[in-house]
Formats: structure tokens, C-alpha cells, sequence
């Protein structure tokens, strides 16, 4: 019998990735090639979507190649995107309008701020879950409209079309000019501002205080169904599934049930916890998101918490100060040490995210004494990540109501043991790291394969589940209380600089 795949494309945002999965959702091969990141200005980023569409025509043909498949083994494609980067394109040629505006890029905080002050800014908290933020895509394709002489004109008549980057492949996958489909998953325009969060609808409201036509928008649908069949890169193949990229990971880690939560840690971190059903509106500096949406089912929504330096803050360590060659090395030097002799770091390089949203503070070592070594500020560099970790752990578990049991982590950083235990240490419950470490591309490729029936349902991609490590909290209450009051303390600290610069009284 000939073997059958679901192939995952995973389109982030310095490459994209091609691989193949099994029915056991084990790898069997993959392609990726990056593309280029364009800094036209400062806090401005960019990427080529013609670039990016280029790259996915090359490498899917190579992950087929290496497992000896053709399209017609492929059950179905999935695709995971980097959320929020911004594509308008030309409806009758296919072209897109500039380059795509990336989720880093800071340009719209003027048109941000003057939003903010508008009548009807509450309403989009309200409505959409997420803060009026540079963040989010909405700003960026009102933005774009504001600059671009007689490109508003042409949107309000249906011939520029607006879509993440999921948007822009499945179109071009399903034929381009030549008939393509013009659609979004819900995960994907939760992150937009303009879709109501309850009716998972692009709402009339927000579209008329961002000034955004609706005629360039594209069909919201669930995460996981047939959008239509490729007739381009994989002819005849169903594309099946679209999920932003952290929520596919969340997908992948098979967090099915509510209060189940995933962390994956690279440059920064992005925690999500399933919180069921009903959107839970955070009181305590988290997003409210859709988390996935099968079929005909209720949407599974999601609290999420970000952390912008963790990976980072390693490569700062190696890059910025010397102190160790290559990442892996900070293991070996903070294992020199017991604890982190009273030093703690607080990697605020450009303010701190969730839960605390606050721009203006800045990074801070405390507790420096001769008697701290290299050793201890390793160690301190990978306390900072569980620090951070906690911070948001808690927000969730206040907002939720719910309780974590367990953490599953993946990403680069998961393959550091000693931060892994500093995580579960200062969570005080266990960390396991899956088997598949691919968890973003994976939960595509779980989201495709159940919207064509390759797999019959949540229960059997559970089971595929197979954990590689766990960890499991070993730090005494008391030492665990003290060191976080310690770290809070120093998170506080962030903040002064800039509290003294604006009012010296203000100075401790």
C-alpha cells in the first residue's frame, strides 16, 4: 500500500519550511529556505511576499524528493503563519502592493497614539480582545492605504485585497489571478482588530474607526477544513488547514483541553493557555485570542502571554559581553555556580511584554557585589527566563481561574536542561518537552490531516503525543517565595530610569 503524508508549510518569519509528516505525526523530511528581512528605516521591517511565495514553490518539490513522495501521496497541506505581518496585493495581476509590513514593525505607533485618542477607542478592546497596539494588523493596512496614493479608492472597489500570510499563499496555491480563494482562518484574524471576538465576524465598528474597506478582506474561516484543492506547487492536493503560528504550536502540543498550556521559547517566548470555549477577558496584561476552530465546532479560545527577551538574552551574553562562544556553553558556566549569588538581570532591552506592557523600561542587572563571577550571571541570565515564565504563568491562572498542572515547552531553548529545571522549579509543577520538537509545523499538519480525515479525531493526534524529557520542580517553598520576591523587586527597578529622568524627586 502506498504510504500517505500530510505536508505542513511553515511560513515564520525569517524562513519558510516544507515537511512531511506520517501518521504516527513522526518527520519525514523537510525544506526550508529563508528569505530576506529589508530595514528600509528605522523600526521599520519588511519582507518580499513574492520572495516568500518563490522560496515555498522551490522547497516543497525538495521535502517531496527527499521522502520519495509525489503530490498525489499527500493527503493534505496545512499551513502555520508568522501572525500580523501585513499583505495587500493586486487582485487582477496578482502583484503585491510594496512589500509585506512585518508584526515587529513600529511605524504605525504615530497613527497608533492618534487612534488612541479617538472617539470609540475603547470598542476595540472591547470587541476584538487585544490592545489598540503597533502590534497588530489593522494599523498597518490603514497605514498603508494613508501612503499610498489611490490605493484606498481602488480597495473600497474590491481590486486590493488584504490578507496575513497564509492569506497570500492559499490564494496563490488555489490558482492566483486564475480563480485563487480569498481566505483567512479565525486565529489568523483575531489578530487583525477587526474581528469581533464572540460572532467571529469582521465587525462594522472597527472597520469603520480603522478606516478599512471591507471589500479587501478576506472569507474568516475555521482552522481546520478544506479551503480548496492546490493547483500550483502540490496540483490536486486539498489545502486543509491555516493557523497562526503560536497557536498552531499550541495545536501541535496537543493542549485540547482547558487549562492545558504550551511555552515555546526562541529569541522571546509565547505561552497559550486553552482556556475553552468562552473567551476569558484578561485582567491582568495577557491576550485574549481564538486558540483553534474545527469545522462546524465552537471555537476553542486561548489567553496568551509574550515575552520579548529569553534566547536573546543568551545571545547578549555571547554577542554583546563574551562571556561564553556559543549558545550552549551558558549551561556549562552556570553550573560552575550553586545559585546566582544575589544577582538577578531583567532583560527589559526594549520594555517588557506581557504581563506588564510597559515601554519605557529598561534592562537592569541588581545585586552586584565582588563576589559575583561570570558563573553567577549565567545563572542569572537563565533565571530571567523562568522569572518571566512565572510572571505570566500566574496572570493566566488569575484570569482563567484555572490551575496549571504542566507545562510543554518546545524550541531552541528547551534543549538547555538546567533552564528547563529552573522553569518547572520556579512553577512548581512539571515541564515536559515533546518528543516532536516541530510543534508548530506539526499542529498544520494535525489541523490538515483532521479536516480531510487522514486522522479520525483530537483523541488520536493525543495519542500521538510522546514525551522526550520532563523536569520536575525540586527548589524548597521558602527558596522559591524569597527569590521571587527578589525578582519583582528588580522588575520594579526597570522602571526608575526613566521615572528619574522625567521628575529627579522621583529618584530613589
Amino acid at each position: 500500500m502506498t504510504e500517505r503524508y500530510v505536508m505542513s508549510i511553515d511560513q515564520g518569519t525569517t524562513s519558510t519550511r516544507c515537511i512531511l509528516f506520517d501518521h504516527g505525526g513522526r518527520l519525514v523530511s523537510v525544506a526550508q529556505r529563508e528569505h530576506r528581512q529589508h530595514f528600509p528605516k528605522p523600526g521599520w521591517v519588511e519582507h518580499d511576499p513574492m520572495e516568500i511565495w518563490r522560496n515555498l514553490e522551490r522547497i516543497a518539490p525538495e521535502a517531496l524528493a527527499q521522502a520519495g513522495a509525489t503530490p498525489g501521496q499527500v493527503a493534505a497541506v496545512g499551513i502555520a503563519n508568522q501572525r500580523e505581518t501585513t499583505v495587500l496585493w493586486d487582485r487582477l495581476t496578482g502583484v503585491p502592493i510594496g512589500r509585506a509590513i512585518v508584526w515587529q514593525d513600529m511605524r504605525t505607533g504615530p497613527l497608533v497614539d492618534e487612534l488612541a485618542r479617538a472617539p470609540g477607542a475603547a470598542m476595540v478592546t472591547e470587541r476584538s480582545g487585544l490592545p489598540l497596539a503597533t502590534y497588530f494588523s489593522a494599523p498597518r493596512v490603514r497605514w498603508m492605504l494613508d501612503h499610498t496614493p489611490g490605493l484606498r479608492e481602488r480597495a473600497e472597489r474590491g481590486e486590493v485585497l488584504f490578507g496575513t500570510m497564509e492569506s497570500w499563499l492559499i490564494w496563490n496555491l488555489s490558482g492566483g489571478v486564475d480563480g485563487g480563494v480569498h481566505v483567512t482562518d479565525v486565529t489568523n484574524a483575531s489578530r487583525t482588530l477587526l474581528m469581533d471576538l464572540h460572532t467571529l465576524t469582521w465587525d462594522d465598528g472597527l472597520l469603520d474607526f480603522f478606516g478599512v474597506p471591507k471589500a479587501m478582506l478576506p472569507e474568516i474561516r475555521s482552522s481546520t477544513e478544506t479551503y480548496g484543492t492546490a493547483r500550483r506547487v502540490f496540483p490536486g492536493v486539498r489545502v486543509g488547514a491555516a493557523l497562526g503560528d503560536q497557536q498552531a504550536a499550541l495545536f501541535g502540543q496537543a493542549c485540547f483541553s482547558p487549562g492545558e498550556t504550551k511555552c515555546t521559547y526562541g529569541t522571546g517566548a509565547f505561552l497559550l493557555m486553552n482556556t475553552g470555549t468562552t473567551p476569558v477577558r484578561s485582567d491582568n496584561g495577557l491576550l485574549t485570542t481564538v486558540g483553534y476552530k474545527i469545522g462546524d465546532e465552537p471555537a476553542v479560545y486561548a489567553l496568551e502571554g509574550s515575552i520579548a527577551i529569553t534566547g536573546a538574552l543568551v545571545q547578549w551574553l555571547r554577542d554583546g559581553l563574551g562571556l561564553i562562544s556559543t549558545a550552549p556553553e551558558i549551561e556549562t558556566l552556570a553550573r560552575t555556580v550553586d545559585d546566582n549569588g544575589g544577582c538577578y538581570i531583567v532583560p527589559a532591552f526594549s520594555g517588557l511584554f506581557a504581563p506588564h506592557w510597559r515601554s519605557e523600561a529598561r534592562g537592569i542587572i541588581v545585586g552586584l557585589t565582588s563576589y559575583i563571577t561570570k558563573g553567577h550571571l549565567a545563572r542569572a541570565v537563565l533565571e530571567a527566563t523562568a522569572w518571566q515564565t512565572r510572571e505570566v504563568v500566574d496572570a493566566m491562572n488569575a484570569d482563567s481561574g484555572l490551575s496549571l498542572k504542566e507545562l510543554k515547552a518546545d524550541g531552541g531553548m528547551t534543549s538547555d536542561n538546567l533552564v528547563m529545571q529552573m522553569v518547572a522549579d520556579v512553577l512548581n509543577v512539571p515541564v515536559a518537552r515533546p518528543m516532536v520538537v516541530e510543534t508548530v509545523s506539526l499542529g498544520a499538519a494535525y489541523a490538515a490531516g483532521l479536516a480531510v480525515g487522514y486522522w479520525a479525531g483530537l483523541e488520536g493526534l493525543r495519542r500521538n503525543w510522546h514525551r522526550a524529557a520532563r523536569w520536575v520542580p525540586a527548589m524548597e517553598p521558602a527558596r522559591r517565595a524569597a527569590e521571587y520576591d527578589n525578582w519583582k523587586r528588580a522588575v520594579e527597578r526597570t522602571f526608575d530610569w526613566i521615572r528619574a529622568g522625567e521628575d529627579p524627586a522621583a529618584a530613589p
